[in-house]
């Protein structure tokens, strides 16, 4: 299975804005694209009731929208809350290995090229009692994405999560970092966690060719 599994150093820190743009870009460089967010916690309800994962809709769209049923989203919650808790809530246990068997028949069955998995969260969400964000990755096997802010306050966050994930015995492909217009320390925040980690680190602004050395 070729793709990513997309963290983040903390919620709304964009993890969709960068696992939408890399689908687009994938997209257009010829691959058929599984976009998947199969847990989404602070869901509202469509015209029949059923709750509707907004981050889903925004992926399937832009892997090219053909994605059905199950295949947009297997968990949606409506409390704005980690998984476990959201799911408890509504008296619902969140099945890891369900996640991980029904995203690999999804890329045999659609002859999917590239695989994006996008986590609720960060790295230390909890899903279940016993497994959290991390525990999904691992089933899942494969390299993990960190979408950080690029803003005050990231080079901390980001140097922990990639420590987390590194000791967990994951591979990172690349840390992004989501700026925005108002991100003054976006270069040196930057220039700071390329100091501590070697590994490849992207600045995703408006232009998504910066993120083509994944495809």
């Amino acid at each position: 299975m070729n793709g990513y599994f997309i963290t983040g150093t903390d919620t709304n820190v964009g993890k969709t804005y960068v696992s939408t743009s890399l689908a687009r870009r994938a997209v257009t460089h010829g691959h058929k694209v599984f976009a998947f967010k199969p847990i989404e916690t602070g869901c509202a309800r469509d015209a029949n009731g059923q709750y509707v994962g907004a981050d889903q809709e925004l992926l399937a769209a832009a892997a090219g929208n053909w994605q059905q049923g199950k295949l947009r989203g297997l968990y949606r919650f409506q409390l704005p809350a980690a998984p476990l808790v959201a799911a408890s809530a509504e008296a619902v246990n969140i099945d890891l290995d369900f996640i991980a068997r029904t995203t690999k028949e999804a890329v045999l069955q659609h002859a999917a090229t590239l695989t994006l998995v996008e986590g609720a969260g960060g790295w230390r969400v909890p899903i279940t009692s016993d497994g959290d964000m991390s525990s999904l990755a691992r089933l899942l096997g494969l390299p993990v994405i960190l979408v950080a802010r690029a803003a005050l306050g990231t080079i901390n966050h980001t140097l922990l999560a990639i420590e987390a994930i590194l000791r967990d015995g994951l591979s990172i492909a690349a840390v992004v970092l989501s700026r925005r217009p108002e991100d003054d320390l976006a270069e040196s925040n930057h220039e700071q966690i390329v100091r501590r980690w070697p590994g490849r680190i992207l600045m995703l602004e408006a232009d998504a060719s910066q993120l083509d050395s994944l495809l």
